[in-house]
């Protein structure tokens, strides 16, 4: 009869043992899923990791690469008069001009290459501002609507860009848009929005160009932190993953109603206000 009362013992214990593993096991799985982390076996723990890494899985070739820390007329232009650019051996620093609400203190550096199907965009951002106005922008694949003045190569039209106002760019182009580093709290430079959009031109602004969905408080962006950028565009989808010392987050929009973005050059926009440094700006294509 001992023996048997130790057996049934022994098997309790066990038995409890297995449910608390359970428990802690569920645990740590829902906090990873809070989080954004990874489980141990390096399985992405959201939709967007998923996504991301599933666009990522392609034989991607370099087609462009640009340091930034020398000449950089050499592979791109400039659209703002009142803006500067500036090489430094730890990148390029962009700063627009420091009137709120005057259009003509926008800028954007563009490529002077065009870019075909799906790419892949990578840089280093750093933030160099602490404004509570105004958004950085990343433009994917631009070209004007072809309708005149707005003639398909957007470098045909660069002079009615002198003075940069946000709508010559929803009005007349075709182009992906995601804006980042944007709004954040006077009180605190970490909270901000990632937005993307479909510019569609000739029809009603920026009305009806946004992809779901909005990413708001993403705890990116202190100034004077560098941030590695990974944009994935992809068919009708934008893939991204941004990370710094501390985090990594992922981010994906689809493009199901507005038509696709098939070629065009890619620009840094910087709003009235802002500055910021880019380094190491490459470009990748499908092999």
């Amino acid at each position: 009869m001992a023996k048997t009362f130790k057996h049934i013992e022994t098997t309790n214990l066990n038995s409890n043992n297995l449910m608390k593993k359970k428990v802690i096991i569920m645990t740590l799985t829902t906090t990873m899923l809070l989080f954004g982390c990874t489980t141990p076996d390096n399985t992405p723990s959201s939709p967007e990791q998923q996504a991301f890494e599933k666009a990522s899985d392609v034989n991607w070739k370099e087609v462009f690469f640009d340091s930034l820390t020398e000449d950089w007329q050499q592979q791109w232009t400039l659209d703002g008069e009142v803006a500067t650019a500036v090489n430094t051996p730890e990148g390029i620093e962009l700063r627009a001009g420091p009137e709120f609400k005057n259009d003509a203190h926008h800028m954007v550096l563009w490529t002077k290459e065009s870019f075909e199907g799906d790419v892949k965009i990578e840089y280093e951002f750093t933030r160099l501002d602490s404004e509570s106005t105004g958004v950085n922008i990343l433009y994917i694949q631009a070209t004007g609507s072809g309708e005149e003045p707005y003639k398909t190569d957007i470098s045909e039209w660069a002079d009615l860009r002198r003075v940069p106002s946000m709508k010559l760019y929803f009005n007349y182009m075709n182009t992906y848009h995601i804006s980042y580093a944007a709004f954040p709290n006077p009180d605190d430079v970490t909270d901000d929005y990632i937005r993307a959009r479909r510019y569609m031109p000739h029809k009603t602004g920026l009305r009806g160009t946004d992809l779901a969905p909005d990413y708001i408080h993403n705890g990116f962006f202190a100034t004077g932190v560098p941030h590695k950028m990974t944009v994935i565009k992809q068919d009708k989808n934008l893939y991204m993953r941004i990370s710094n010392a501390e985090k990594t987050r992922y981010f994906h929009w689809h493009n199901d109603k507005l038509p696709a973005i098939e070629t065009g050059r890619i620009g840094l926009r910087l709003m009235f206000t802002r500055a910021s440094k880019f380094k190491d700006f490459r470009v990748s294509t499908p092999e």
